[in-house]
Parts: C-alpha cells; structure tokens; sequence
C-alpha cells in the first residue's frame, strides 16, 4: 500500500498537522485547508487524499461535537432532524462530485469566504446570546441542506457556512452555532466517508493515525471555544477565512 512507502518523518508531520486541523477546526472551520495539502504533499493521489482527509476528519468533528454536547451546546433532540438532512445532502453531493468539474466552484469560492469573514468582522449581531428570528424555519433547513450538499460535493469552508446559517437563519448564538455545526459537520463527513468507503479509496493506516491527531486537537479545540467564547472565536474565524481566501486564490490564479 502507498502508505508503508511513507517515512517516519513523513507520518509524523501528517498526524502533527491533523492535530494542528483538528484544534483549528473545532474553533474557527477550515481544517481542511491544512490537511489535504498535507496529504497531497505527502505524494498521496487525489482522489485517495479527499476520501483518507474524510476517514480523518471524522473523528475531529466527532471529538468536537461530543465535548459541545457534554457542555449543554447541543439539544440532540431538535438537531437530529436537521443532521439526518445534511447526511443525505452530503451523500447526494459525494456521488455527484464524481460526474461534474469543480472548476467553476474555485473562482467562486474565495468570494463567498472573503464576505463571511468581513460579516463576522463587522456584524454586530454575532454575540454569545441567541437571539429572536422571524425567518420561517424551512428557510434555515433548506440552507443547511444545500451546505451538506456542498460539503459531499467541493468541502473547503462547510464549518463557516454552517455557523453563518446558524446565526443568521436560526438566531444561535456564537458557541451555541460552532456546536451545532459541529455535529451537522459530522453527519456530512460520515456521509462522504461511507461513500468513499464503499469506493475503496481510503488508507486507512494513514487515516487512522491522522484521525488520532484530530480526534486530539478537536478536543482541546472546543475546550478553549467553550471556555473563552467569543473572545477566541470570532478573531480565529476572521483570521482563517482570509487565510483561506488568500490560498485559494494562489491555487486558482498563481
């Protein structure tokens, strides 16, 4: 397997940089941006990369999800609905990926994530208090369906614009929205993992020990989200969504 070709060195900065991810991710979105550059600079094919970056990532929102949970920030109750839609979306959206060019999601994108992070930077609504909407709740299901979509579809984002719907679309509260998106971002990464499984894609050695770090960073990821709130939060978020814009666009044009 490709895997056993790898150096010590080599999987050694593979699980510091899912580590690195996880924390990252359970904060502020964007583990991604770490992890399959990693993955592919490690020389490992494409397609095996996004499916070993989902075994991996897994874990990091699981570890994630379970901490907010423990904490009181998800009601399971009224979120299992809205989980079971974006695992269906992001399975419909994982299958699809296989049939359809990306390339006019990569020009797009950067523009989506630039305007997430000036409104996280200028808006006045996010604060640590949910808040009172009049938007119709199909509304905020449908959002998050096209964002599980999107996640099984492209990926790079999905934990920002999850919070964003969160906020914007269902009246969350900053920590109240990053664990929700926790657990929908779970739901959406098991999705595509089964998929990706069942395609046989996946090295699992590799993945395994990746899933390790993440499952780690994630962990100490919300515990910091959870005990400074916004303070943390909203400035990681900021910082990594231009850090991300910047980079799809040296990918894209440079």
């Amino acid at each position: 397997m490709l895997e056993l070709n790898l150096s010590y060195d080599i999987i050694g900065l593979l699980f510091l940089a899912a580590f690195v991810a996880g924390f990252v991710d359970a904060i502020a979105g964007g583990g991604g941006m770490i992890t399959i550059p990693a993955l592919l600079l490690a020389g490992i094919p494409p397609l095996q990369a996004l499916a070993t970056n989902k075994l991996q990532s897994s874990f990091g929102s699981f570890s994630a999800t379970l901490h907010f949970y423990k904490k009181g920030y998800i009601n399971l109750k009224s979120c299992l609905p809205f989980a079971l839609l974006v695992f269906i979306a992001s399975g419909i959206g994982t299958i699809s990926i296989q049939f359809v060019d990306t390339s006019f999601l990569r020009k797009f994108l950067p523009l989506l994530i630039c305007a997430f992070g000036i409104y996280f930077l200028f808006s006045p609504k996010i604060t640590e208090e949910d808040r009172a909407t009049n938007i119709h709740k199909g509304f905020l299901m449908l959002a998050l369906g096209g964002i599980g979509f999107y996640d099984g579809f492209f990926g790079p984002g999905t934990g920002s614009f999850l919070m964003i719907a969160l906020i914007v679309l269902g009246g969350f509260g900053l920590t109240q929205a990053l664990g929700n998106a926790k657990l929908y971002n779970f739901s959406t990464n098991l999705a595509s993992l089964l998929i990706f499984t069942l395609g046989g894609n996946i090295l699992w050695g590799i993945g395994l020990l990746m899933a390790l770090g993440q499952f780690l960073g994630a962990n100490l990821g919300s515990r910091l989200a959870i005990k400074y709130g916004i303070k943390i939060i909203k400035p990681l978020i900021v910082c990594i969504s231009f850090i991300m814009v910047a980079k799809l666009i040296y990918n894209e044009f440079l």
